[in-house]
């Protein structure tokens, strides 16, 4: 047995559509002798008959309807393929795998992959949630939308902006009018932090000044951070693009530069130059972008403490 060709599924196609050896003969521009022997020898190799043959022509039977139908996709896929070549149209397709943090889905990157699959519906997101930095050299992830302050040097993307932190507690406690608490009243307050299987962080490893006792919680997930201190456990730090838009939250310091690091796109040096790679970089770097003062935290004219 041999494995069928796109000549065979062409070969099925152009007789259906001829209704004959015939008129098959002259499109593909071959003998008639010679399509009967290629329809003799497909069969035979299939072991079954793809038409059945009477006065009014050749009809396919179900397994010639199987073929036929099959050739028609492939026959479709392929001149769409080239419309869209010559008319330098080429649509993006495939999917995307991008690894982030909970707390940059749920807060900022949502919306942005909305639009995106509105301008290329034909790109699927796989999105892999976890704050452990995944391997794009193992193809754990097509994309990463991280904080680091040193990117791998397989990596290439684009740094958007610095994610800057801020300690924060309810409003409620606090009223607006208030300037910034006192440091050492803040120090006894209950608070929450990260865990300390996070202690790789920046925001971990600056948070030093705070005695052991008085931390009670902690949670390996910034999002998880955020819920604590808005259902009033206690008092802590968070990145301030959640804190800002924390309803019932107010932030209580400026701005800690020792406990953010920066925002980045990356994706491996191989990738680069795929076009749903490229597209959708160049797409939420921009997406991104517009978010600076919501990222750093900083609004130039609003809130000049934090300058």
């Amino acid at each position: 047995m041999r494995s069928l060709s796109w000549d065979d599924f062409k070969l099925v196609r152009t007789i259906e559509r001829a209704q004959g050896l015939a008129g098959a003969a002259a499109e593909l521009q071959v003998d008639q002798s010679t399509i009967f022997r290629r329809l003799g020898a497909l069969e035979e190799s299939l072991g079954a008959a793809l038409f059945e043959r009477r006065r009014g022509g050749y009809r396919l039977t179900p397994s010639g309807e199987e073929m036929a139908q099959t050739a028609a996709r492939m026959e479709e896929d392929a001149l769409s393929t080239e419309r869209r070549i010559r008319g330098k149209a080429i649509t993006p397709r495939g999917e995307i795998r991008i690894a982030t943090a909970d707390s940059l889905l749920a807060y900022l990157l949502t919306p942005m992959f909305r639009r995106f699959q509105d301008l290329c519906p034909d790109i699927r997101i796989d999105v892999v949630v976890g704050n452990a930095p995944l391997n794009l050299s193992k193809r754990d992830a097509d994309i990463a939308i991280r904080a680091t302050q040193s990117p791998p040097d397989n990596l290439v993307g684009r740094k958007i902006a610095p994610i800057n932190w801020a300690l924060y507690g309810l409003s409620a406690e606090y009223p607006e009018a208030d300037a910034f608490p006192n440091a050492m009243a803040l120090k006894d307050k209950r608070w929450v932090a990260m865990g300390d299987d996070m202690a790789a962080l920046r925001s971990v490893r600056a948070f030093v000044d705070i005695s052991p006792e008085k931390i009670v919680f902690r949670a390996d997930s910034v999002l998880a951070l955020a819920q604590a201190i808005e259902a009033g456990i206690g008092v802590g730090h968070l990145p301030c693009f959640i804190g800002d838009r924390g309803k019932e939250l107010r932030r209580l310091s400026s701005i800690r530069p020792d406990m953010g690091a920066d925002l980045w796109v990356l994706t491996h040096e191989d990738l680069r130059h795929s076009p749903r790679i490229r597209i959708f970089m160049d797409f939420i770097g921009e997406e991104l972008a517009k978010q600076r003062p919501v990222i750093t935290g900083i609004t130039p004219g609003v809130d000049d403490r934090t300058l």
